[in-house]
């Protein structure tokens, strides 16, 4: 019914305004529909937010739909076809996932009101990138998370250890002295391709690349061998299986056992690592996955999301306002404080410097990146080539020639996909 009542405005209008028939009781308060995901902000938080907002937008009714994530996109995608009456106005989605949804002209162009009212060029480039295409800004970063190293400072200073790593070199030279005495130095699994992104993309590679419209894979390159290298380095001063990723098996538990020093995860794994053993309680600590240099910390994969609005919403301006609301500085920074998030823009990260986690979470995300930005990424996703590339690489088999096949399927999947 919202949908179909612009059809009867246009008669209704021959009249007088939309809405104010005389005799109509009509009423200027419209309702505006956002889908949050489930996690992604917490009740009291969403209470705050609604009630701040109507007050300051009398003639708006917020009416917030918790989604889950399973099924998501599917979801997602017949509400940008369709036009019900339960259609959303505004859509949490992650960042990554803006690609599949601006094929289609099914999303508005937010670019005018990112640039001259919203700071676009403040924004973390994992977030915002990922929300563009071809120049035009359609996904509003709202918040993110990445990995950090999660360590034990009791291990640390057992090894003579003083102070957490803050170049790679110093990082495995720290890993090595830790390699000992039957304690890993670094738990981690062979098949982390998250992990490996941002080592490659500290060497200036990537893990496939665009030009004339046609995405190839990358891994093949120098700086992308480089990576791997790199990796290969600091994989081996563990017991971190080559062919498993991190979750076989969940790698909260390998560390709650006691005898690993570090793992490469997000901050909140640590608290999984505390219910398992409450004895690390306090002896967990958190620093930036070190950078080539002291100058900054090393790019790592930025997850988090992003605010969309349909192209067929009939409340723009009321959706418009509730993305400037939920992504601006006030409620950007609340949220990271009561979520433990990254807010959306480096200058805010002083809003978490409280929280050791997430303060070093803010310093990497800084240098946060995301997959390519293309909506066929999740093919290769789908059967991903690259955690076979680093099991056959850490097993022994030459790099370059495992890159070049690697690399061949990354091709393949995006091509295929696309027709």
């Amino acid at each position: 019914m919202r949908r179909h009542l612009a059809l009867l405005c246009v008669s209704a209008s021959l009249l007088t305004a939309c809405g104010l028939v005389p005799g109509t009781g009509g009423t200027d308060r419209h309702t505006v529909t956002v889908w949050l995901m489930k996690d992604s902000a917490s009740q009291d938080f969403l209470d705050r937010f609604t009630e701040d907002f109507e007050r300051d937008h009398p003639n708006l009714d917020l009416d917030v739909r918790i989604q889950e994530w399973t099924g998501i996109g599917e979801k997602v995608q017949t509400a940008l076809e369709g036009d019900g009456e339960d259609a959303p106005d505004v859509i949490e989605v992650g960042n990554t996932q803006v690609p599949r949804y601006v094929d289609g002209n099914r999303l508005l162009d937010l670019t005018l009101e990112s640039v001259t009212k919203w700071g676009k060029d403040e924004w973390l480039p994992g977030l915002a990138d990922p929300g563009q295409r071809r120049f035009h800004q359609y996904g509003i970063p709202w918040y993110a998370a990445n990995r950090v190293v999660i360590y034990r400072k009791d291990l640390f200073e057992q090894a003579g250890v003083t102070a957490p790593p803050r170049t790679r070199e110093e990082w495995l030279n720290v890993t090595e002295k830790l390699n000992s005495d039957g304690n890993q130095g670094i738990y981690l699994a062979g098949q982390d391709w998250y992990t490996l992104a941002g080592f490659v993309w500290d060497e200036g590679g990537d893990l496939a690349t665009e030009s004339g419209g046609r995405w190839e894979g990358a891994l093949d390159t120098p700086a992308a061998l480089r990576g791997m290298e790199f990796y290969r380095r600091l994989q081996s001063l563990g017991e971190g299986p080559v062919d498993a990723d991190e979750e076989h098996p969940p790698q909260a538990g390998v560390f709650a056992g006691g005898k690993v020093a570090q793992i490469v995860a997000v901050p909140g794994l640590a608290q999984a690592v505390v219910r398992q053993n409450p004895g690390l309680a306090d002896k967990l600590g958190f620093f930036p996955v070190p950078g080539k240099t002291e100058a900054r910390p090393g790019t790592v994969f930025i997850g988090g999301s992003d605010l969309v609005v349909p192209r067929n919403t009939d409340q723009r301006d009321g959706a418009i306002d509730v993305v400037a609301a939920l992504t601006g500085a006030e409620w950007n920074t609340d949220l990271a404080r009561t979520m433990n998030y990254v807010p959306n823009k480096a200058k805010l990260a002083s809003a978490v410097a409280g929280e050791d986690g997430v303060a070093a979470m803010a310093a990497g995300a800084a240098q946060g990146r995301a997959t390519p930005s293309t909506p066929e990424w999740a093919a290769v996703e789908a059967d991903n080539p690259i955690k076979a590339y680093m099991t056959k690489v850490l097993s022994g088999a030459d790099p370059a020639t495992e890159a070049r096949r690697a690399s061949r399927s990354i091709t393949k999947a995006l091509t295929v996909s696309v027709g």
